[in-house]
């Protein structure tokens, strides 16, 4: 195992190359954040599944990628908040990605959750990810 030191733009990029290579599944290690960031990107449909294993000695998330028409659901992914340079957003100050067709991922204090519903929450917090 290496040291990462942004495991979430790890695990987009995981998702964003298997997507390309066009394959079924991809595994990345286990983290709270990334369960939750998976849990989104199934509710709106972009992924066809995850599960947690924890067979192995350290845990994993398999995602099981969504085609439509041989064509991936995720046609890109974007971190927008890095260790280096953090980027907060009020309730008012969230973008729409693609003109509302993509999602904005936020990290807020009830939770991860999607831009669309920050904005009924009328919450900010941290943005995390466009996908789209």
């Amino acid at each position: 195992m290496s040291n990462l030191s942004d495991p979430i733009a790890d695990f987009l990029t995981r998702l964003r190359n298997s997507a390309l290579a066009k394959k079924a599944e991809t595994n990345a290690p286990y983290s709270k954040i990334k369960v939750e960031i998976a849990r989104l990107l199934k509710q709106e449909g972009y992924i066809a599944g995850y599960e947690v294993d924890t067979t192995g000695a350290f845990p994993e998330i398999r995602v099981v990628n969504k085609y439509v028409n041989r064509t991936s659901a995720i046609t890109g992914l974007k971190r927008v908040s890095k260790p280096g340079l953090r980027r907060y957003v009020g309730s008012q100050e969230i973008p729409r990605v693609l003109g509302g067709l993509g999602i904005s991922i936020l990290s807020t204090p009830r939770g991860v959750i999607t831009g669309r519903e920050a904005k009924k929450q009328n919450v900010g917090g941290e943005l995390l990810a466009y996908v789209w």
